[in-house]
């Protein structure tokens, strides 16, 4: 990228699933080129870059061609390679997790801090019109009940659920309630993989809110969906099927008899979220826009998720002691 161009030459470090649908998005993009793709199997690099028709690099030349990255590899790389990419001197979009620990993510914001370089996490429902359909809504929830559950797929079985799929709705929550985590209760299991499958937790605010979250990557079918109470009403979303309901004072027709209230009724047209995402990226190296899901945030949703799972370990440990599971043959001590 030439100063003062208006186009961010952007690499891709991971050509799997996701790593594929980013590099797409930014090969289409206007404000950004697609500078390359690398992997750790060059035969699905080559077939990125075939598809995308842009280079497959290896890492070192990737990053010397990019003006930033987007980090889709597996997320125990995740820490090493924005490391490596931010001592480049390139921006960073890193998919969720920001890191394996906390430590590694206030290192992560301290070395894009002293580079003066974006570092984004891509917990991509922050940029979805379902979320802007709640958050304008609903504010200062006293509790919030999250369900999502989906089939068994391999794809993502390297981490456990609470990485693959809760922390998307415990970053949803921390962004809802503006308050400090006071305490966790979790439970959960391995059941189809070496990772808890399955896993419930109550989240307890300090400022009095409580939300309890549900994932499952072991279901016969798909199912995201929230309820929230607060003072001024109630709210319940059926994230598949794209209904908000709103019970409340101030939105909506009025309800016969309803002392007041009112309701709502509506949908929402989705927006793609990723395409929101890169052009949020874009804007912030281009045009000095505020990071929306910054190391911060990630942070936030990494320190919630590794709560989840220290609650879970204690929780497993007593149904261990009394027999209520049992440990299996590879020792992981789960399944059903």
């Amino acid at each position: 990228m030439a100063e003062g161009s208006g186009v961010v030459r952007v690499g891709v470090i991971g050509a799997g699933h996701f790593g594929r649908f980013h590099a797409l998005k930014l090969a289409a993009a206007k404000r950004s080129v697609l500078a390359g793709v690398t992997d750790t199997d060059p035969a699905r690099a080559q077939a990125l870059a075939r598809e995308t028709r842009a280079p497959a690099l290896a890492l070192k030349d990737l990053l010397a061609a990019s003006d930033a990255v987007v980090i889709a590899a597996p997320a125990e790389a995740h820490f090493a390679l924005a490391a490596e990419a931010l001592a480049a001197g390139k921006h960073v979009l890193v998919e969720k997790p920001i890191a394996a620990s906390l430590d590694q993510a206030d290192e992560l914001a301290a070395r894009a801090k002293a580079g003066g370089r974006v570092l984004q996490v891509g917990h991509l429902v922050r940029y979805s019109a379902e979320y802007a359909a709640v958050a304008v809504r609903m504010q200062n929830p006293l509790y919030i009940e999250a369900t999502r559950i989906a089939p068994f797929k391999p794809r993502g079985t390297d981490v456990s659920v609470i990485l693959d799929l809760m922390i998307h709705d415990l970053d949803l929550v921390l962004a809802l309630v503006q308050s400090e985590i006071a305490s966790i209760d979790a439970v959960g299991a391995p059941i189809a993989s070496a990772h808890e499958d399955i896993a419930n937790a109550r989240v307890r605010f300090e400022n009095g809110a409580v939300a309890t979250i549900t994932a499952s990557r072991i279901s016969l079918k798909t199912e995201r969906k929230m309820r929230l109470f607060a003072q001024k009403g109630y709210m319940s979303i059926n994230f598949v099927d794209r209904k908000l309901m709103l019970i409340g004072r101030e939105r909506g027709l009025p309800i016969p008899g309803g002392q007041g209230y009112r309701i709502e009724e509506t949908s929402w047209r989705e927006h793609d979220a990723l395409e929101a995402e890169h052009a949020a990226f874009i804007a912030a190296i281009l045009d000095g826009a505020p990071v929306v899901v910054d190391a911060a945030a990630g942070r936030r949703a990494l320190a919630a998720a590794l709560a989840v799972a220290e609650s879970m370990a204690a929780s497993r440990a007593v149904a261990l002691a009394s027999g209520l599971l049992q440990t299996l043959e590879d020792g992981s001590g789960g399944g059903f």
